[in-house]
């Protein structure tokens, strides 16, 4: 919050005379997005992004909004720090090479990925990504699906990244979770139940495989997403040998 001047508890006329910078709604977005890479997008409140301002709440309603304007701001900055592939790659190397950069940005801002899903971004914000990815979906040859196939492949990245997140904040849950089903591993009345224990088994025995498990599972379902569109494209091209 503003300093007072010296010894007289009055405050200063202007963040000038305290010493401050000026205020801008970019300083105000850069430090909310700061915190939400510290402690989630769902985990600051206006007061203490004030405080990390050195202004007043008044303040961040005068340049920004209130804290759902001030979200918004963030997650359209977070959006914007999502790079686009090489526009001469495959479409399916294209898409995998973007989703993976999604994750990697979206697991720096914690909680963004959960806002996407539900609402996503600003129109503003989004027309850069989205002009290139439907784009490359067009080329491909999706034609008036290229925005179904869009919107499945973000929709599903975003809400995996989201689970991710949220799991984050069970961990103890998590474990105790993963521990009980590992004890089925030797369950041969229950196959399916003792393929299941013994990977969560093999994933407590293995820090490394352990922290690699959600970017594997992150993979898989980008992937699978892929080859149901390629079977998708190959049918549009091809419907005779459709069913």
């Amino acid at each position: 919050m503003p300093t007072s001047s010296s010894g007289t508890g009055q405050r200063p006329r202007s963040r000038a005379a305290a010493g401050l910078p000026a205020l801008t709604a970019d300083c105000i977005v850069s430090a909310a997005t700061a915190l939400t890479a510290q402690r989630g997008l769902d985990n600051w409140t206006l007061r203490e992004l004030a405080r990390a301002v050195e202004a007043y709440p008044a303040v961040i309603y005068h340049h920004v909004g209130d804290r759902d304007a001030v979200v918004n701001a963030v997650v359209d900055r977070v959006v914007g720090l999502i790079e686009l592939p090489d526009e001469g790659l495959p479409w399916q190397e294209w898409f995998t090479q973007l989703l993976a950069g999604l994750r990697a940005v979206l697991r720096t801002y914690p909680g963004c990925a959960r806002r996407l899903a539900l609402f996503g971004p600003s129109v503003k914000a989004a027309t850069r990504t989205i002009d290139a990815g439907v784009g490359v979906l067009l080329a491909a040859g999706f034609g008036r699906e290229s925005v179904l196939a869009y919107n499945l492949l973000l929709m599903t990245a975003c809400q995996f990244v989201a689970m991710e997140d949220d799991r984050d904040g069970a961990l103890a849950l998590r474990i105790d979770n993963t521990e009980e089903y590992a004890t089925y591993r030797e369950r041969a009345d229950l196959p399916g139940m003792a393929e299941l224990g013994a990977a969560m088994h093999d994933l407590m025995g293995d820090p490394d495989l352990a922290s690699g498990y959600y970017a594997q599972l992150y993979d898989y379902a980008v992937r699978r997403c892929l080859d149901g569109l390629a079977h998708r494209l190959d049918e549009l091209h091809n419907p005779d040998s459709e069913g």
